[in-house]
């Protein structure tokens, strides 16, 4: 069976799409394709399923996926510190529990900074909602005197 394979341009010019639209789109996941060298190439069937001609392959629009909704949550916490041995503290702590969480939490990012001159630890953290929820009360713990 010979299937007809079509480039970025060919499909940009067939849409009336710029080029780039088109790669964003396979970047995103939304046009299915294959990397040829250094171009991409998509079948004919998946650029009929793409513009609607088929109903055999659905393309997912959105992340929700039957009762779980992906929710993403970004935080900025600044917290005051006395010294630079603190503030070690606190980032070790925050970094450790970061790369302990279970797998099934999905994929997190976070980043710290110690600004010397303002006495202040920066945590920045892009997590689901669950991980934030334990992230904040970790570090409201970790931050509060008994």
């Amino acid at each position: 069976m010979n299937e007809k394979y079509y480039t970025v341009e060919q499909i940009s010019e067939m849409l009336n799409m710029h080029p780039k639209t088109i790669q964003r789109y396979i970047r995103e996941g939304k046009l299915k394709a294959a990397k040829v060298g250094k171009g991409w190439r998509v079948t004919g069937h998946d650029l009929s399923v793409f513009t609607g001609g088929s109903e055999k392959e659905p393309v997912r629009k959105s992340g929700f996926d039957g009762d779980e909704r992906k929710i993403t949550v970004s935080s900025v916490v600044d917290i005051e510190v006395l010294d630079h041995s603190e503030a070690l503290r606190i980032v070790n702590t925050v970094t450790a529990l970061m790369n302990s969480k279970p797998s099934e939490y999905g994929r997190s990012k976070m980043a710290t900074q110690y600004i010397e001159s303002e006495g202040t630890v920066r945590i920045m953290i892009t997590a689901s909602l669950r991980v934030m929820e334990i992230m904040l009360a970790s570090i409201a713990s970790l931050t509060t005197e008994d």
